[in-house]
């Protein structure tokens, strides 16, 4: 099984990989860059070098970089858009000679100028980034569908990489919490939400799996993240998803409200409830 956390960056690439050992994880996810910010600073590839020595030895699954909740490639406003492109670039550049595997993102906001509008500024700024080079793969993340947000459906994912140029660079995140806000029943069928999913997108887009239960009910379009079990998701669930056939060899994810122990005591649950057979 590969599970892990989501991981601060702060003190370095090799400091987060022995941080995810300490805690029994087999994979992890970081932020290419501060959050909430455009900042960034150099690549000391010593560090880099180091991490990657640790997950060689550890037997570590693919790590996951996550892109700055402040980037839109829907809006309408250059200034935000190109910004958000500047970044996405710099980072996917970034990751590609770093190899990092994957590289998830948010798709955006339309901010009231319609889907359609949105998804064509999506893929014409993929378009401008991917070259068909690289080695990394930009996965596209399925969204609560608060507000304005592109990516609420299996549709609208689809839309996007249908657009794309070099659409074998694109992947899909599917963030447990975010599908069933989204009105995906993953807790009563499953079967049939991966059915739908492998009929619009391809499970073989479908890469990594964000764990989380979640704070509100089926089709509430509400992201609020909550500890594994403690949701209305429940473990149940999460153990039926953990071990389906179609998505049990994914690398898995945690973005629970947690500190380190917390997100342990998790990994250790998880481990607990998987089927190794």
């Amino acid at each position: 099984m590969y599970i892990g956390c989501h991981l601060s960056i702060s003190k370095g690439y090799e400091n987060m990989a022995k941080t995810a050992v300490s805690i029994g994880a087999n994979v992890y996810q970081f932020f290419s860059r501060n959050p909430r910010g455009s900042s960034n600073k150099a690549l000391d590839m010593e560090d880099v070098e180091k991490m990657q020595k640790i997950l060689r030895e550890n037997d570590f699954g693919p790590i996951l970089a996550h892109a700055p909740y402040i980037l839109n490639l829907a809006s309408h406003k250059e200034r935000i858009y190109g910004m958000s492109k500047g970044i996405l670039k710099e980072d996917y550049e970034m990751l590609n000679n770093i190899s990092v595997p994957y590289f998830n993102f948010h798709p955006g906001n339309h901010v009231g100028k319609g889907v359609e509008y949105g998804i064509e500024r999506i893929a014409d700024a993929l378009n401008e980034i991917i070259s068909g080079n690289e080695n990394t793969m930009i996965l596209l993340e399925t969204m609560s569908g608060k507000g304005t947000e592109i990516g609420r459906n299996f549709q609208e994912i689809k839309a996007i990489i249908d657009r794309v140029k070099y659409h074998e660079l694109i992947g899909v995140c599917l963030d447990i919490c975010h599908v069933y806000a989204a009105g995906y029943d993953i807790v009563n069928d499953l079967d049939k939400v991966l059915e739908e999913f492998d009929y619009i997108i391809g499970l073989d887009r479908l890469k990594a799996i964000h764990l989380n239960d979640s704070m509100m009910e089926l089709g509430t379009n509400k992201d609020r993240h909550a500890k594994i079990g403690e949701g209305t998701i429940g473990l149940k669930a999460i153990k039926n998803i953990i071990n389906h056939p179609a998505l049990r060899k994914l690398p898995f994810y945690l973005e629970t409200p947690n500190e380190l122990e917390g997100y342990k005591k998790e990994i250790q649950i998880l481990k607990g409830i998987y089927d190794e057979h």
